[in-house]
């Protein structure tokens, strides 16, 4: 199994809400091995074999880790700002919903991949989208979100060990508040 977070490389980027994928994936890897255009870390999850994967080619082009991966047994985990920050939503396929790096990734495999979408928003109406996910979390946002990567890497756990489903049903109607 391969689960790929989705961010931006570099300092620049690293408390962005637009890396969120990347720091579920931080909380699962220790230690860090470059590959061509991505890092990875091989893990063990519930007594499996799990390789980490985090592009670097920056969010728009996510998808071009493929020409170096197998995409048969993968799980995505990305941010979303059209979820409340406290809840995380796992699907086994679905739409870009305007997600430049899930559109990248479905133009190399297909839609049909599991994800784990971590609720990043409100936006506010002010705020451009592009602003918004390259911006930092208030610390008041990061308390909330060091509760809801728990869940996650709880969720990923579940995928790993039980299934899709069951983590579908257990995880998808929590609120973290």
């Amino acid at each position: 199994m391969i689960i790929i977070g989705l961010g931006n490389p570099g300092e620049k980027y690293a408390n962005t809400r637009h890396n969120v994928g990347f720091v579920v994936l931080d909380r699962l890897g220790k230690s860090w091995k470059s590959g061509p255009n991505y890092l990875y870390s091989d893990v063990n999850i519930a007594g499996q074999k799990v390789k980490l994967v985090k592009p670097t080619t920056y969010m728009n082009l996510s998808g071009e880790v493929f020409k170096y991966l197998p995409h048969d047994d993968i799980i995505v985990v990305y941010d979303d700002l059209d979820l409340p920050l406290g809840r995380i939503r796992i699907r086994k396929d679905g739409s870009a919903g305007g997600h430049n790096g899930i559109k990248s990734i479905i133009s190399y495999i297909g839609q049909n991949f599991p994800r784990i979408r971590i609720g990043i928003g409100p936006k506010p109406k002010e705020v451009d989208a592009a602003d918004f996910v390259l911006s930092n979390f208030s610390p008041e946002e990061f308390e909330k979100l060091r509760k809801v990567i728990d869940l996650a890497v709880e969720a990923i756990e579940t995928i790993v060990s039980e299934g899709i489903e069951k983590a579908m049903n257990r995880y998808n109607s929590i609120q973290v508040e």
